[in-house]
């Protein structure tokens, strides 16, 4: 396993928990550079046991220890001691929001060490209030910042950051092999369906967890009156009495659940899929676009989910809805049921959009930003 040495080549990652892409984006950063990442916390208790299962390889890791403040984030002082030891490496900040993250920048500042800012998520505000200054104080000079979005470059220049210090990279979990070369054909779809027990002449997939947030209830509504010989697939663990109920209400009885999946079957379902449905009321990316994308598929979201936004042409490979549409949902779902040249169409705009994101690329590109 690499481990940092000092010099301005290396990198110092600090963040909250080890997610399974940032493990990812980690190992392909460190066949580039010398990389040492920090963690807060070793899990994420929101998360289910395929987090623990992280493979390191390329990276020296190090779970710091602290008090717990959230699901995700700790108070941890013991980051300081990395911070001031790699002070001439590349240390970039992927944890701004938390206590330990707000913590190392404060020391940067102190010490007058230069620190970079990374992030996907984060929606800009009106820059009023004493959270609003504080946010500022915090962000406005680091000596770079790397954004994974549009809208997060947005929020970088509203706490500050010059336009010419914000750098967009292809934020995505997914490595290259795992973009498909050309839209499954409906045969292979077919095939593909029949493996995995589905027994329809079209199929639209959801993959998240059961939570309000994800919108599962809207898409449930909006499945009303689908066509018999469709199948709606929700991947994502085992559904509540509030969702059961739905469906027992609806004029519709394709849906079936699909408990959490690994990450070979999942792709399965995704290429199995003629198109796929995030109806979230809010998601600061929302990774499993991308893996729809990646499969060559039209993706029906919100305006709510930031990965739609990026990652969406209305009309041209998805279509963005307004949260909690469920009747617009219904109609446009019902459109690509009814044209399939359409939905390959639209999927295959998809797979040309989704090219760029991969680790491979996203870890060459943040590499370039730090020459």
């Amino acid at each position: 396993m690499k481990k940092i040495d000092n010099t301005p080549k290396a990198v110092l990652f600090v963040s909250n928990v080890p997610s399974p892409y940032n493990v990812d984006y980690l190992n392909e950063l460190g066949k580039l550079r010398e990389v040492t990442a920090v963690f807060e916390r070793g899990f994420s208790s929101e998360r289910d046991e395929s987090w623990k299962k992280l493979r390191v390889q390329n990276f020296d890791c190090r779970i710091l220890k602290g008090i717990h403040t959230a699901v995700d984030a700790a108070f941890s002082p013991g980051v300081l001691r990395y911070i001031h030891k790699y002070r001439k490496a590349h240390i970039i900040i992927g944890n701004p929001a938390t206590p330990t993250g707000i913590l190392a920048i404060l020391y940067c500042k102190l010490f007058r060490i230069p620190f970079i800012l990374q992030s996907e998520g984060g929606i800009p505000k009106d820059g009023k209030g004493f959270k609003e200054r504080i946010k500022y104080f915090l962000m406005h000079d680091a000596k770079l910042y790397l954004s994974g979005m549009s809208l997060k470059n947005e929020y970088f220049l509203q706490y500050g950051a010059k336009p010419s210090l914000v750098k967009q990279y292809p934020f995505t979990s997914l490595y290259q092999k795992d973009l498909v070369s050309e839209v499954p054909s409906p045969e292979q779809k077919q095939a593909l369906r029949r493996e995995l027990g589905i027994d329809s002449a079209r199929m639209i997939l959801f993959v998240g967890q059961f939570i309000r947030r994800k919108g599962v209830d809207v898409l449930l509504r909006a499945c009303d009156k689908l066509p018999a010989d469709t199948a709606v697939v929700i991947v994502g663990g085992t559904p509540t009495e509030e969702y059961i109920n739905i469906g027992r209400q609806i004029d519709f009885s394709g849906i079936s659940y699909v408990s959490f999946v690994d990450k070979e079957t999942i792709k399965k379902y995704y290429r199995a899929a003629d198109f796929f449905v995030l109806p979230t009321r809010e998601d600061t990316w929302g990774l499993v676009v991308n893996e729809a994308m990646a499969a060559g598929l039209p993706v029906i979201t919100t305006k709510n989910c930031v990965a739609g936004n990026e990652l969406i042409e209305d009309g041209k490979n998805g279509y963005l809805l307004e949260v909690g549409d469920w009747e617009t949902l219904h109609s446009k779902m019902l459109y690509l049921v009814e044209n399939p040249d359409a939905c390959i169409a639209m999927g295959e705009e998809s797979l040309k959009k989704v090219q760029p994101y991969s680790l491979e690329n996203m870890a060459a590109v943040i590499s370039g930003y730090l020459a």
